[in-house]
């Protein structure tokens, strides 16, 4: 499928990505489905690439990470090498990137399950190296309040990425920790159903991304467990 970008796009991706982001409606025009995957993938490489430089230095163990969840096929390698090659130049116009990977879920629209999936992805790149820089997390929250990812959420998904302190599973779950088990049963249930596979695939995520859902469910899982835990020992 990128490829078939490529060829859409000609010559102008050896010197702007912006080329890359037009080309997908009309390369993809009457396959949606395909076009959903490629804007997913296309968005996560670009953003990818643009915050492992944000720190000024893009770690091996990041581009590792960038290859554990894209199993990129070897025919597609050099085309995905050429994306990725491409947008981390610079951390220049990330945000205008990010706008529109944001127009991917509607104009406007708050919370897009699709775009926490991106930052999930971007995170998990980000603490390959064994710590999140400080400009990585600015890039990370520049990138979530572009996404229309309030505050709250944001911190909700940093809580299963960032914690020095050790997981508090109350801010994996987004909740007080006053919460009635009853509440807090119900809020585990719905974040387990929006993180389920199927939910993922439908949303354009590629297969190979999966590995995402699987961390967030486990994260998920663990944070209710050791409340449940808790609460039944009190």
């Amino acid at each position: 499928m990128f490829s078939r970008l490529f060829d859409a796009i000609g010559e102008t991706a050896t010197t702007a990505f912006s080329g890359v982001v037009e080309a997908i409606r009309t390369a993809f025009a009457g396959d949606p489905e395909t076009r959903r995957k490629v804007a997913f993938s296309v968005a996560v490489i670009a953003l990818s690439a643009k915050m492992a430089k944000a720190d000024g230095i893009v770690a091996p163990e990041e581009v590792r990470a960038f290859q554990e969840i894209f199993a990129i096929p070897e025919a597609e390698a050099s085309n995905v090498s050429r994306l990725y090659n491409l947008a981390k130049q610079d951390v220049a116009g990330y945000e205008a990137y990010a706008q529109r990977v944001a127009g991917m879920c509607g104009s406007g629209e708050n919370n897009c399950a699709m775009l926490e999936d991106v930052l999930d992805g971007l995170f998990h790149i980000a603490k390959a190296d064994g710590l999140i820089h400080h400009k990585e997390l600015e890039f990370l929250a520049n990138v979530a309040e572009i996404f229309h990812i309030d505050e709250a959420y944001f911190e909700r998904i940093m809580a299963r990425h960032v914690h020095p302190d050790g997981i508090n599973p109350y801010a994996v779950l987004g909740l007080p920790e006053t919460t009635p088990f009853d509440e807090v049963k119900k809020r585990y249930r719905v974040l387990a159903a929006e993180s389920h596979p199927d939910r993922l695939r439908a949303r354009g995520v590629p297969e190979e991304f999966l590995t995402i859902a699987n961390d967030r469910m486990a994260a998920l899982n663990d944070a209710f467990s050791v409340i449940e835990k808790a609460r039944a020992a009190a």
